[in-house]
């Protein structure tokens, strides 16, 4: 569980050190804007699909979107 929440955590870091908006990084994955909020918000976990997409997106490894 603990993952989860850093998930949340560190997609809203990342995505403010790479300067993108919520919609836009929504945009990028072709999910509403809603869906990536709910991402960062720990409400709901990104697909495989979308956990991939993202991790390419801010050039980062699977693990560094879930650990701390």
């Amino acid at each position: 569980m603990k993952e989860l929440l850093n998930l949340s955590v560190n997609l809203k870091q990342l995505r403010k050190q790479s300067g993108k908006t919520q919609k836009q990084v929504a945009e990028e994955l072709g999910i509403t804007y809603q869906s990536y909020q709910a991402y960062e918000l720990g409400i709901t976990v990104p697909t495989l699909q979308n956990f991939i997409k993202l991790a390419k997106l801010y050039d980062v490894s699977y693990d560094d979107l879930l650990n701390t």
